[in-house]
């Protein structure tokens, strides 16, 4: 199996645990940080600017991502101009829905047209894609998320709906695709095979791709082993012999 170093794909760290985050951006690897208000409530966040702004202290090189959180479209502008000038590498999140299920793609034009560097995210048709990309600027920075994760949840294949938003994209040079809510470290691959600009990965499952990708296989079936062979004598358990009759 490829390095992790070796793919074409960027990799992402995805969470809102903040010492997670520094360590990962230290990481030559990781090439980016994303989060969203989810995994920040998780995270027991309760002040989201405060949270940001003290991240962007040592945050200050690679591209990251913070999401707007408002119902109406106006109050989503007012929040992506603030959240924009946080920082110059950092990305505003914009859904491509609000929670009404109104389409923001005229938000996400007006925003592109004003120079905002956006992450339009929680993707999950090629529809969407095509309406997003139709409202990206081509000399804006973009990122454009779509979530194969999910999309595989539903018993369906991401892999031909991720090539072909990324064909859909190839008039836009600085807008790039993004393979999100990475289910398990073989998702990294399938990203970098789709030709995906970039994969974010949460951290639990990066720290198992750093740990695991290229072992041998003989070598992990060997530990296997020894784990079950360990725990059943950890746990005592004991089948006696069959009195003899």
């Amino acid at each position: 199996m490829t390095a992790l170093t070796k793919l074409q794909t960027k990799i992402f760290a995805d969470g809102a645990d903040k010492a997670g985050m520094v360590e990962l951006y230290r990481n030559p690897l990781i090439k980016g940080l994303t989060t969203n208000p989810t995994l920040m409530k998780k995270a027991g966040i309760s002040d989201y600017e405060g949270f940001a702004k003290d991240l962007l202290l040592t945050v200050t090189e690679k591209p990251v991502s913070f999401e707007v959180f408002a119902d109406e479209f106006d109050e989503m502008r007012r929040q992506a101009l603030r959240i924009r000038d946080w920082g110059s590498n950092v990305y505003v999140k914009i859904p491509v829905l609000n929670p009404r299920g109104e389409s923001a793609v005229k938000l996400i034009g007006d925003l592109a047209r004003d120079g905002v560097k956006l992450n339009v995210t929680a993707i999950l048709t090629e529809k969407q894609v095509g309406e997003v990309v139709a409202a990206l600027e081509r000399d804006v920075p973009a990122v454009v998320s779509v979530f194969a994760g999910r999309i595989s949840d539903t018993g369906c294949d991401p892999m031909p709906i991720m090539r072909n938003a990324r064909k859909m994209m190839g008039h836009l040079p600085h807008a790039e695709l993004l393979w999100a809510s990475v289910r398990e470290v073989f998702n990294i691959y399938q990203a970098d095979q789709v030709g995906s600009h970039i994969v974010t990965v949460p951290h639990d499952i990066l720290r198992k791709a750093i740990e695991m990708c290229g072992r041998d296989l003989d070598d992990l079936s060997l530990d296997t082993v020894r784990m079950f062979d360990r725990d059943a004598k950890s746990a005592g358990f004991n089948l006696s012999a069959a009195p003899v009759a």
